[in-house]
């Protein structure tokens, strides 16, 4: 059996609209609201957004004295043990880069040149010989920048 619409085809479609006004202004209201109450607290505060902040302020301190805007941190056991901001200008160097910065930092501050176990983080993808120092120095892994983006365990340079 059939049953007729007896709606007039007017109606119907201002019936629609309003359905789709109501739809539309749920989802502007709830569905943020509704995102973050079933996103977990691991993903909101995870350690590594923590360290890409002390990396940002590494590379705004670079920034302050007119040098290039980078800067890395290096980690270790859950602590900052090396600081870089970018020095290529303040020092004239072409090597001293942020990432290579915390590097020698740590390596100073812990009194050894090997670094197992220890995350680089950039606020962004070190060059090829920045890589090459971080494998050269055992550090096991790299994460770079605002994306967090995790770039494995650093290569050395290979020459052809």
């Amino acid at each position: 059996m059939h049953v007729l619409d007896t709606e007039s085809p007017a109606r119907c479609r201002r019936r629609r609209g309003t359905t789709r006004r109501r739809v539309v202004a749920w989802l502007l209201c709830c569905a943020p609201l509704l995102a973050r109450s079933q996103a977990p607290a691991s993903a909101v505060h995870t350690p590594d957004v923590r360290w890409y902040e002390a990396a940002a302020a590494m590379r705004r301190l670079a920034q302050s004295w007119g040098d290039q805007a980078y800067g890395a941190v290096l980690v270790l056991d859950d602590q900052v043990v090396g600081e870089g901001p970018s020095r290529v200008i303040k020092h004239g160097d072409p090597n001293a880069h942020a990432e290579r910065e915390a590097i020698h930092d740590a390596q100073r501050r812990l009194k050894r040149a090997k670094l197992d176990g220890s995350i680089l983080y950039s606020t962004s993808r070190p060059c090829a010989a920045c890589e090459a120092a971080a494998a050269a120095a055992g550090v096991s892994r790299m994460v770079f920048g605002d994306t967090l983006q995790d770039a494995g365990v650093p290569r050395a340079v290979q020459r052809p």
